[in-house]
Order: C-alpha cells, then sequence, then structure tokens
C-alpha cells in the first residue's frame, strides 16, 4: 500500500508483518475492552462489523461479550492469523478480505462499526458513505485510537529515536497529547454519542515491547527483513540497557462514538 500522505507515500504491507502483529500486537488492557461495553459496543445481540481489523485482536478480546463480529482488512495475511487465532479459540467469527471502502456486505446489516488504530487510512470521501450504507438506523461507528506518549515516557522516546535511524520517513512518531474534538469530516448525518479519553498503563517485557515495534509500521511493514534484523538487535541491546525486565508504556486512548443518523 502507498498512500501520500503516510510517510511521504513510502510503501507498506501489514502482510510482511502478521507474524509478529499477531504474537505481540495484542496488546490492550482488560480495562480498555470493559470501557468499550459499557458505551454500549459489543453488546449481546448486536452484530458488529471490525474494519482494518488486522489479527482480530477487537472481536477475539470482544467476543465474550455476547455480540456477533464481522471483521474485514485488505491484508490477506493478517486475516490468514485472524483466522487462525479465532479458531484456537474456537470462537465463530467471520473473517473477509476486502477494503474497508467496498467491503461487498449487505446493506444495513450491523448495529455498530468499529475501526481501531486504523481509520487514518481509509478514503474519508469513500469510506463515510460505506459506513452509513452498512449500518442500521441509528447504528454506531467508534473510532477509537490507543497511542503512546513519547514525551511522558523515556523508553517510548528511545524506541522512537531508533525507528526513526533505520526509517526517516516514518510519521508515526512525535505523538502529542491530543485533546478530545469533533471529527473535521462529521456533517448532519452522524451525531456525536461519546467522547472519550483516559491514559493506560500497558505492561510488556522487552521482548514484547521488542516484537510490537517490529509489528509497527515503520518497521516490520516497510522494511526488509535484514534491516528489520538490523534494527531489532540494536533495539534489544538499547533496551537492555534502559528497561527493566517489565515495565509499562503510557497510551492515551481516545474513543469517538457516532450515530448514524437517518
Amino acid at each position: 500500500m502507498k498512500l501520500s500522505y503516510i510517510d511521504n507515500g513510502k510503501e507498506f504491507d501489514w502482510g510482511k508483518t502478521s507474524k509478529d502483529y499477531a504474537t505481540y500486537r495484542d496488546i490492550y488492557s482488560e480495562l480498555f475492552y470493559e470501557k468499550l461495553h459499557c458505551l454500549g459496543i459489543g453488546r449481546k445481540g448486536q452484530r458488529i462489523l471490525d474494519l482494518g481489523t488486522g489479527t482480530g485482536v477487537l472481536p477475539r478480546n470482544m467476543y465474550k461479550y455476547g455480540a456477533e463480529y464481522v471483521g474485514t482488512d485488505i491484508s490477506a495475511n493478517q486475516i490468514e492469523e485472524a483466522m487462525r487465532l479465532s479458531k484456537e479459540l474456537d470462537l465463530s467469527i467471520s473473517w473477509k478480505v476486502c477494503p474497508a471502502e467496498n467491503t461487498g456486505l449487505s446493506d444495513n446489516s450491523f448495529d455498530a462499526i468499529t475501526a481501531i488504530q486504523c481509520w487514518w487510512y481509509f478514503d474519508t470521501s469513500r469510506i463515510i458513505p460505506e459506513v452509513i450504507r452498512l449500518l442500521k438506523p441509528q447504528g454506531r461507528l467508534a473510532i477509537i485510537t490507543v497511542n503512546w506518549l513519547p514525551e511522558e515516557d523515556e523508553i517510548a522516546k528511545r524506541t522512537e529515536e531508533l525507528v526513526l535511524k533505520y526509517n526517516p520517513a516514518w510519521k508515526g512518531a512525535n505523538y502529542q497529547r491530543e485533546k478530545l474534538s469533533v471529527p473535521k469530516w462529521l456533517d448532519n448525518q452522524f451525531s456525536v454519542t461519546t467522547l472519550h479519553t483516559y491514559d493506560d498503563y500497558l505492561t510488556f517485557s522487552r521482548e514484547k515491547w521488542a516484537g510490537r515495534i517490529r509489528a509497527c509500521r515503520g518497521i516490520g511493514a516497510s522494511l526488509n527483513k535484514e534491516t528489520v534484523n538490523q534494527f531489532n538487535e540494536e533495539h534489544m541491546n538499547l533496551l537492555l540497557k534502559i528497561a527493566p525486565s517489565e515495565f509499562e508504556i503510557l497510551h492515551q486512548v481516545i474513543i469517538q462514538i457516532l450515530r448514524v443518523e437517518g
């Protein structure tokens, strides 16, 4: 995939990092899933579509609350891992390889649509009509971001510096704490039901943090295997110097829930 507004147009492919993604990016806390459920996402009886599902982290972890899930992703490798993991857990989740903007799924067939860590990859002019088409009347769209805060966390900051050494085009660095705001593209087709943010300290071992970073866009999804291995060796040496065997990384979680009108 190549998008002009992402990493200066540098090509990336999540399929290249699917094995690490499946192993190391299931990182969200139980509090995160509880909050979504309390906010009305994942309730028993709901049918939910997870766009940009990757390896199916959200559907697999929310499954216990009783909703029916469909997960879509543009990467066949990601969906292959999602299928494998859900089969291992005996979870009945439907998976489909397709662009988020053109799912081919039925009109008015979902109570809610979720998009975690992926909304910025979608073509807004195409994804909004698709979301409206797929949602039932009064259905809800949940857009979620979970980002570490390098200005407030030294391990995250030092890791970002190393990622930029190997991939200067990466634009995922230097995230600053965001204030809640209504999406700029919002019009009379949606109303805001929830704008919520909170801090979450996610726990990592050195190995898990190294794997989480290998599975990011700036490393595993965009660099060749040899360079990824070189990065990983230097990153592990860095972590041995600056991080204990287990540590927490501060993240800001933002949950925006919008209701489709009409």
